[in-house]
């Protein structure tokens, strides 16, 4: 009976941990950027027209900075050291603006979508 109990509670827990993952549709563009001496990396990322993009956003810098875009109407604190995920709506081709709202004269980029 104690085994079947093990096996039980480890079952659920694995159950519980696929479930808490997160999951990605497979239609969606992912986009890497890293901040560093205020600076994006990659400046100008690409993607596809029609399709939802998902930035991953990485802070390497000991302050936080806030990634901001009118064009694409988002904003998000990335804590210094940090990281975030930012999902954008599906664009029409064109060039977006984004930005650090903290460092905007140093830190700005622009999304590409094609």
């Amino acid at each position: 009976m104690n085994k079947k109990l093990h096996v039980c509670v480890g079952l659920a827990i694995a159950l519980a941990s696929a479930a808490a993952a997160p999951t990605f549709a497979a239609d969606e563009t992912h986009i890497a950027i890293s901040i560093k001496g205020h600076q994006f990396d990659p400046a100008e990322p690409t993607a596809p027209a029609g399709k939802p993009v998902v930035f991953e956003v990485s802070n390497r810098d000991g302050t936080p900075a806030e990634f901001e875009s009118k064009a694409l109407r988002v904003e998000k604190i990335v804590p210094g050291g940090g990281a975030v995920m930012v999902k954008v709506r599906a664009l029409q081709p064109g060039r977006y603006r984004f930005f650090d709202d903290y460092h905007e004269e140093t830190t700005v980029g622009f999304l590409v979508v094609q």
